[in-house]
């Protein structure tokens, strides 16, 4: 799996390894998954949650994405590949390089 900087920060795939925007990573990669949120960083502060696998980290993100939007997003269910949050941000983990 990749590690955390790497996951949060990849925008696309080259076959079977990740893309990484290095510029983001250099500049956000270590702000907490509020921070991202905070930033406005909705899709990496979504990947950090994902990532974590904590719960309340995915809260944070959907209270905080909600609050600005004014969206109604939730992130109860499960989290597949389909699940609205995911298709929304485009995240899901995968393994790769």
């Amino acid at each position: 799996m990749l590690p955390r900087q790497d996951f949060i920060f990849t925008i696309g795939y080259d076959g079977p390894a990740a893309v990484v925007d290095n510029q983001a990573k250099k500049r956000y990669g270590s702000l907490s998954t509020r921070q991202l949120a905070e930033k406005g960083l909705f899709r990496a502060a979504y990947s950090s949650a994902i990532f974590s696998k904590d719960p309340a980290e995915l809260e944070t993100v959907v209270a905080i994405y909600n609050k600005v939007t004014g969206a109604e997003a939730s992130s109860s269910g499960p989290l597949t590949v389909s699940s609205p949050l995911n298709r929304l941000f485009g995240v899901f983990p995968v393994d790769v390089k």
